[in-house]
């Protein structure tokens, strides 16, 4: 989707293994606390590291039911082999749309379910099963043509009924303690950046130096630092109304728990060291703000050949050939708004919007009110693409065509694992968040971070699950074996939007608009001789453009 140019707006108005994935829905809802509630208790062991026992969640009497939480296959299924992956990923693009099709039939039924809870199995999780064992199987067949069909795919196809927990009217909500902030990551701690004086504190507990305002060199990687002091949830509202009521414009988040003072977050910040070897230096590409209003559903990496195969928009910068069906050479020959030729490289991200009432012209479309994603979305004021280097050795050039993810789309009900995202505001970027939305002061703008893997296995531009073909780097900063440190790119980006609650992040609908499920996505498309530039830049601890 490209909107109609104009003046850009910054209004002021783990899952685990699949022997352990284990999923009993639950058929037992009974009506009570003025909503739909769960008697149950099931088995999950979605948050847990691979090879864990499974955890058992109590959904208490009295929790009222918001979603639908399911396992996520693509997560399970690292081992794909290369000519079954067009059918799986299209496979899994169609279990996303199936999910966001019965959270439409669990929303639009909810006080009818709530008067019949067996409507919940009959008419909503009953049929969902029945099309995930449908789609599982096609899976298993893809993979076994090639290969050894994974074992236990059917323990997949279950789903069941959650509590949104921080939820008001729900026990335990509007607890604001920092919630889902543990530190988590894909396969490390990312204490892949360095101090050089600009606040490029990538990596485990890391972030951005206090007071940072403006400037371009604030970083974070997976494990930011969020602990378990993040804020007092309660009143986080300081009285203002986001105008959303309690379920947001779109009727499925966020809600005012989602969101804390920053003011009242302490200082979570910590700057990994500097150690012999380190590549100190910097490379910084000016790609813009999108403000040419380029916006897609779509992700060419997890889902390629499926449109609207996000269910929610994307901002995009760089490339602008970037769509579902884009291939390399349509990428290394499309279009670029980087200010560096050489760099035709595709950054995107879900778009931020205000919930004020206003619709986009995406209100009837996929990936925007279809897909219950409304609201005004917002240009941002700044757009940052800094690439860094390891604090313990030089850096390698990327393939090109490489292709990272940093954070989880379906964190909220994946759990955190992968969650590397994180929340600020200026002049407070001593202070991390993941699971919280800012309440930034006046004069004070969100600032949005994301760090990227830093470490490659030297072998792969893609894997099947997205992932594992990066790694951010260890708590000493050093690679994991078999992978070798590369530029890690951090992007911050900074949006001009009013003081207090009113704002969300655009999510698959299920996700419920939880700012823990923030990510960014990228492709290298920078030439051969601005990627040696890079290196040597990074490498001789020079900072270049």
């Amino acid at each position: 989707m490209r909107r109609t140019a104009r003046t850009p707006r910054t209004s002021r108005k783990k899952r685990s293994s699949l022997a352990n994935r284990a999923i009993a829905a639950s058929a037992a809802l009974i009506l009570g606390g003025g909503g739909l509630v769960a008697a149950n208790v099931y088995a999950s062991a979605g948050e847990g590291p691979s090879g864990s026992p499974p955890t058992t969640r109590a959904q208490n009497t009295g929790r009222q039911m918001s979603t639908i939480d399911c396992p996520d296959a693509g997560n399970e299924l690292p081992d794909v082999p290369e000519q079954a992956r067009p059918e799986v990923d299209r496979e899994l693009a169609a279990m996303d749309t199936q999910i966001t099709d019965a959270y439409r039939q669990f929303a639009d039924r909810k006080e009818q379910i709530s008067r019949d809870p067996g409507l919940a199995e009959n008419a909503v999780l009953g049929p969902l099963r029945n099309k995930r064992t449908a789609s599982l199987d096609r899976i298993g067949i893809a993979i076994g043509r090639a290969g050894e069909r994974p074992a236990g795919i059917e323990g997949l196809a279950g789903c069941s009924l959650r509590a949104d927990d921080s939820a008001s009217g729900n026990p335990g909500g509007d607890a604001g303690d920092g919630g889902n902030s543990s530190n988590g990551g894909d396969g490390g701690s990312g204490d892949g950046g360095q101090d050089d004086g600009q606040g490029q504190d990538q990596g485990q507990n890391q972030g951005q130096g206090d007071d940072q305002g403006q400037g371009d060199n604030q970083g974070q990687g997976d494990n930011q630092g969020q602990g378990d002091d993040q804020g007092q949830g309660d009143d986080q509202g300081n009285g203002q109304d986001p105008g959303q009521g309690q379920g947001g414009q779109g009727g499925n988040g966020p809600e005012p728990s989602d969101f804390v003072d920053i003011q009242s977050v302490q200082p979570n910040v910590q700057r990994p060291r500097q150690r012999r070897g380190a590549s100190r230096g910097t490379f910084t590409t000016d790609c813009g703000r999108n403000e040419n209003g380029k916006f897609n559903p779509d992700n060419v990496i997890v889902a390629p050949g499926v449109s609207n195969g996000a269910h929610h928009m994307h901002d995009y910068i760089g490339n602008q050939a970037n769509d579902a069906f884009a291939s390399d050479d349509d990428l290394a020959n499309g279009a670029t708004t980087c200010r560096n030729q050489g760099d035709r490289s595709t950054y995107y991200w879900p778009v931020l919007r205000l919930q004020n009432g206003q619709d986009e012209a995406d209100v009837n479309a996929d990936g925007g009110g279809k897909d219950q994603n409304v609201g005004e979305i917002q240009t941002p004021s700044q757009v940052t693409l800094k690439f860094v280097g390891s604090p313990v050795s030089r850096v390698t050039a990327m393939p090109r065509f490489l292709r990272i993810i940093t954070g989880d789309a379906k964190a909220f009900t994946n759990g955190d694992a992968n969650a590397n995202a994180s929340w600020s505001c200026t002049g407070f970027e001593d202070r991390q968040l993941k699971d919280k939305y800012p309440i930034c002061p006046e004069g004070s703008q969100v600032v949005r971070t994301f760090a990227f893997q830093n470490c490659w296995d030297g072998q792969n531009t893609d894997s099947a699950n997205h992932r594992t073909h990066v790694a951010f780097a260890q708590p000493n900063g050093r690679c994991p074996n078999g992978f070798r440190a590369v530029p890690q790119l951090v992007q911050r980006i900074v949006y001009d939007v009013p003081p207090g609650p009113g704002f969300a992040v655009d999510s698959f609908p299920e996700q419920l608009h939880k700012p823990i499920t923030d990510h960014g996505d990228f492709i290298n498309v920078f030439d051969q001789r601005l990627m040696k530039k890079m290196v040597r830049c990074i490498n001789d601890g020079r900072r270049c453009r």
